[in-house]
């Protein structure tokens, strides 16, 4: 009797949560495939339709990426088939993701994200997604080569709508793309550029302003001379010259003939 109970228990759990996990999974795919969309407007793939086709959608991001999408796809179905496996299926589908992971990296490089991004990819991808659509980065081919660009992993499949990975015009060749592509000596401007047009006949270009020689350092400046200011006082006589003369006293000869002194009295 408890077993019965246990197990209708477990029914009326699972037709609670079912329904409330397949909501989550619409959501998640419906805000995926819009944020695919507008990455793939960055890349110049046409039509919108192509983000909201399930499988068809990551193959084009995996194309992207420069990757071959159909080892993808491989993946996916050895997957599907050996997953019953505990070891076999469980190394297939983490050969997969590693798989979604590369070509997140070629794609990030293409919008100006670093390496460091995929840290953000392999833990919440749909955030990673949301950065990459709505942020002022574009789609620009020109970095360097791929790894693998040499090997069976390079993309060679050509898919109407979406556009080959080829450095659009005034970004040099991508080695990945365009195999022996020479860069020409010296630089060259982009497409579409136009030299300045020439001055017009009797045009006189202005004298250019004389620059003074570089051995020659500028005079000092100079303090300027205070002179201090005249005095209104008048000037203070000398002791010696100004001074009037002081008269002198008369001054008398002594006599030749001094009288004597008187005789002391007699007793």
């Amino acid at each position: 009797m408890y077993n019965d109970y246990d197990g209708v228990g477990g029914l009326i759990a699972w037709l609670v949560i079912a329904p409330i996990i397949f909501l989550f999974a619409i959501a998640g795919y419906v805000i995926g495939s819009w944020f695919l969309m507008k990455i793939f407007e960055k890349a110049g793939v046409q039509g919108k339709w192509r983000a909201w086709v399930p499988v068809y959608n990551t193959l084009i991001f995996v194309k992207l990426g420069d990757l071959n999408p159909w080892w993808l796809l491989v993946l996916w179905g050895g997957t599907a088939v050996l997953g019953w496996v505990p070891v076999l299926g469980w190394l297939i589908g983490l050969a997969a993701f590693i798989y979604s992971l590369l070509a997140a990296w070629r794609v990030g490089l293409k919008l100006q994200k670093e390496a460091v991004w995929l840290i953000l990819y392999f833990f919440l991808a749909i955030v990673w997604l949301g950065i990459n659509a709505f942020d002022r980065s574009r789609w620009n081919t020109a970095i360097p080569a791929a790894p693998w660009a040499g090997n069976f992993l390079a993309d060679n499949t050509v898919w109407s709508g979406v556009p080959s990975q080829v450095p659009s015009g005034g970004y040099p060749a991508n080695p990945a793309t365009a195999p022996g592509y020479q860069p020409p000596a010296g630089y060259q401007p982009p497409a579409g550029y136009q030299p300045p047009a020439a001055p017009p006949s009797g045009y006189a270009a202005p004298p250019a302003a004389p620059t003074p020689p570089a051995s020659t350092p500028p005079a000092a400046a100079e303090p300027p001379v205070t002179r201090p200011p005249a005095s209104t006082e008048p000037p203070a006589a000398s002791p010696a010259t100004d001074a009037p003369a002081s008269p002198e006293p008369p001054t008398t000869p002594p006599s030749p003939d001094a009288p004597d002194a008187p005789d002391a009295p007699r007793p």
